[in-house]
């Protein structure tokens, strides 16, 4: 036992570094929580949704931490809300909520009002979900409320040093007992992640106040020699891990549960009164986000593909490197299907109404919305916790991640991506400039991925993705400037003198990443055909190429250049077709066209897989 003098009270400052000391255990867990996950979707994030949860948390105690103790859990509870990813996370907020709802009063907390608020967490947990299961995080956050209401009575209660290392055990007993209370974890055999990770910050809270040790943030370290538990996924499984958060005044958390309880499953809302966090796991996205936006302030939208992490938290062995890229590089979705890309959504906003690109809003809805007139579209890069979640996720699954951003010439999307590398424990991530944009962005990125999908080195898939990036050139055939104008790229006059002199402008990616014109055509007639002629007139006689026609919602248009760009050259390997999402079609608008070229490697002998 610990020769600490006794500690009969919790305040703010000593509660504070008892939390950090158990969050940086679960952080130690990580990876381990991840390869246990199979419960309610054998995913493998149950670990950096935690991680990611409590980071927030732990950003929130790094200043101004306030000497009483319900004002901490308070701001707490709040930065858990703001903070909370997938299932468990948003469980784990909801408890933190319920325990600084009943203690947030007390400047200190003695054992038996410090069991009292944990009830009431656990409680709160419960509540927030639809269909509560046993064996699972709410059955550990169950065992930790009785542990200290059974003890905080007696001899252990006069002392934090002895009450909380005395639980530990009990809840480990109770942690293994979750081995056989969901078939999922039978057929795994493993505990429930979820459930560990708590025990994992119980426990960690319990060594600081044996031995007065916070410890230090771990460094993450990928380690392949545990295995991922096989899980199965229950028939008819929803796609996309679909959360958000509501504000206002007066938020009624039981109509939004029942409001949203037909959208899906895994169906989690919690909070306060002014501020609430849904998670749900559904097909439709969007749909979920227009009922939300019905109470209140929408914001922090996410949908997570819960079938790509499937796919990459079981990936083939010889598989070593994940490749990622942003919504901004459009790739048909053939493409999509053959090779493994993990995609980032860029916003796509329509006033006030906001969306994520390609999952909650398609290229094709963006289109009809855009013809409507109205309110010009904008987009904006991912925020650099899109890309952290990411990040953080595939670490913990691969040796290396490889990210393929936009151009940072034109987006702030590059920047976005490096930020969150630098806050992605371990020197794992590589983010690479495409130097590109749109078709061009997607060519870059398709090759890195292939690279990967052949068991390529870190080394050997970013020198592929450098190697595409100098090799791949777009056009896009601007035949009208309305758009270019009404997002404020081009001023009105330009678009005046253009339309006088019937030009048509080519823009093309710039070897700096830049994009801009790079050529004209004259006149209004045979505008397509023109256009396929002066791309083929560009492409070397010797060399082979990969190439992608792109369009904003003109698909015939598209199908006719790739039949004369054909008809004219017979060094293009393979040609596909893609539907421009949002990052260009906001500037191009209904009917442009757009091809984008890579250059393979060997020449004339290359082979495209």
């Amino acid at each position: 036992m610990s020769s600490l003098a006794a500690l009969p009270a919790l305040d703010g400052l000593v509660l504070s570094e008892a939390l950090r000391a158990g969050i940086y255990q679960l952080f130690s867990q990580t990876e381990h929580l991840n390869k246990i996950n199979v419960f309610p979707v054998p995913d493998g994030d149950t670990g950096t949704n935690m991680a990611m949860t409590l980071a927030s948390v732990l950003q929130a105690m790094n200043s101004n931490v306030p000497a009483h103790a319900g004002l901490l859990l308070t701001k707490v509870a709040d930065a858990a809300i703001d903070g909370a990813r997938g299932n468990s996370g948003a469980i784990l907020s909801q408890f933190l909520t319920g325990v600084g709802d009943h203690g947030g009063h007390l400047a200190q907390f003695t054992a038996s009002e410090f069991s009292a608020a944990v009830t009431a967490g656990a409680g709160y947990a419960r509540e927030a979900l639809t269909q509560p299961r046993e064996g699972t995080l709410l059955t550990l956050l169950s065992a930790f409320a009785l542990e200290l209401e059974q003890r905080a009575p007696g001899a252990e209660g006069s002392d934090f040093r002895r009450l909380l290392p005395a639980v530990v055990q009990p809840l480990r007993a109770a942690l293994e007992r979750t081995r056989g209370q969901l078939e999922e974890l039978r057929a795994a055999n493993v505990v429930d992640a979820g459930a560990q990770g708590f025990v994992e910050l119980v426990d960690g809270m319990a060594r600081y106040f044996e031995t007065g040790a916070v410890g230090e943030i771990p460094v993450m370290v990928h380690d392949d020699g545990e295995t991922m538990a096989i899980g199965e996924a229950a028939a008819g499984e929803h796609r996309y891990c679909t959360e958000c958060l509501v504000a206002g005044q007066g938020l009624d958390q039981r109509r939004i549960r029942e409001t949203l309880g037909s959208y899906g499953s895994s169906l989690v809302v919690g909070g306060s009164q002014r501020k609430v966090r849904v998670h749900i796991h559904t097909d439709e996205p969007e749909r979920v986000f227009e009922c939300v936006r019905g109470f209140g302030v929408l914001s922090a939208e996410k949908a997570d593909d819960m079938w790509k992490q499937q796919a990459a938290a079981h990936h083939a062995r010889g598989r070593r490197v994940a490749v990622v890229t942003d919504s901004a590089a459009d790739l048909p979705d053939s493409v999509l299907e053959r090779v493994e890309l993990h995609v980032v959504p860029l916003r796509v906003h329509f006033g006030a109404r906001s969306y994520l690109d390609k999952v909650s809003i398609s290229a094709e809805q963006f289109y009809r919305e855009i013809a409507a007139g109205g309110e010009h579209p904008k987009t904006s890069q991912p925020p650099p916790g899109d890309f952290r979640r990411m990040y953080e996720f595939l670490a913990s699954h691969f040796d290396a991640v490889v990210s393929v951003s936009l151009s940072a010439k034109v987006s702030g999307t590059f920047n976005a991506a490096t930020i969150a590398a630098q806050r992605v424990k371990g020197e794992r991530i590589e983010i690479v400039d495409s130097l590109n944009a749109s078709l061009g962005q997607g060519l870059v990125a398709w090759a890195a991925a292939e690279t990967a999908m052949n068991g390529g080195s870190r080394d050997e898939v970013v020198a592929s993705a450098r190697h595409a990036r100098e090799h791949a050139m777009t056009y896009g055939l601007l035949a009208r400037l309305d758009y270019l104008v009404r997002g404020g790229r081009v001023p009105r006059i330009v678009k005046t003198i253009a339309d006088l002199l019937g030009v048509s402008i080519i823009l093309i990616n710039r070897p700096d990443g830049r994009v801009a014109p790079g050529a004209v055509l004259w006149g209004k007639k045979n505008l397509r055909s023109r256009f396929a002629k002066l791309i083929c007139r560009r492409l070397r006689s010797d060399a082979r190429y990969r190439m992608i026609i792109g369009h904003g919602s003109a698909e015939d248009a598209a199908r006719e250049l790739q039949r004369e760009i054909l008809a004219l050259t017979n060094n293009v390997d393979a040609t596909e077709i893609a539907t421009l999402g949002p990052a260009l079609g906001v500037h191009g608008g209904p009917g442009m066209l757009v091809v984008g070229v890579l250059e393979l490697p060997g020449g004339l002998g290359a082979t495209v897989s």
